[in-house]
């Protein structure tokens, strides 16, 4: 359980280190659209430690679903890394390869954090800074129901859940306990990289 004392600063470690680079080849996927033709896509996330299978939700989180599965059609996730775990809060990644290399993104996109979907556990919802709109590649998920982080908290936007995991609960488990330190500018890295392998459309 997170301590009253220690929230602001969980909270502030949410927000991803706002790099926005020059597009990636993923910005022709995102400027094309992707098809909506599933009704609730799966993607298998193939990680270090077992797969962990996320059902998504276009009809809540339409926009945030498109620019989830143009970076998963992209391969951007494939080789990135679980850069921040918590126990008791949640596992972010989706941004930086192992040596901590942030990767280039995709221009950010609106907050749909209003959908009445919430951060419960095992949901997945995206990462951003104190900008509400400037989600772009990573992501976190829910290890514990966060309703602080359901819009309007904390900063009287919230963060926008979008899917949840149906298969490697346990796997995300795993991911939580692992051992954590610092490294560079960055707290709570694994101290042994969990790494995307790969990110696929399943469904």
């Amino acid at each position: 359980m997170i301590r009253t004392r220690n929230s602001a600063l969980v909270l502030a470690g949410i927000a991803l280190t706002a790099v926005f680079n020059m597009a990636s080849p993923v910005q022709a996927q995102q400027a094309q659209g992707v098809p909506a033709a599933q009704e609730a896509p799966k993607v298998k996330l193939a990680t270090s430690m077992g797969d962990i299978v996320l059902q998504l939700e276009p009809a809540k989180a339409p926009k945030t679903v498109e620019n989830f599965l143009a970076y998963v059609k992209s391969r951007h996730y494939d080789g990135t890394v679980f850069h921040r775990v918590i126990d008791g809060f949640m596992i972010q990644g989706g941004g930086y390869t192992a040596d901590m290399t942030a990767k280039p993104t995709l221009p950010p996109i609106p907050l749909e954090a209003n959908n009445g979907l919430k951060n419960e556990r095992y949901t997945i919802a995206m990462a951003r800074t104190g900008n509400p709109n400037s989600a772009t590649a990573q992501f976190f998920i829910n290890v514990k129901d966060n309703a602080m982080l359901n819009a309007p908290n904390p900063d009287g936007h919230g963060y926008a859940v979008f899917g949840k995991v149906v298969s490697g609960m346990a796997v995300v488990d795993k991911i939580k306990a692992v051992a954590t330190g610092s490294r560079a500018e960055h707290q709570n890295v694994p101290t042994t990289p969990v790494t995307i392998d790969s990110a696929t459309l399943v469904q």
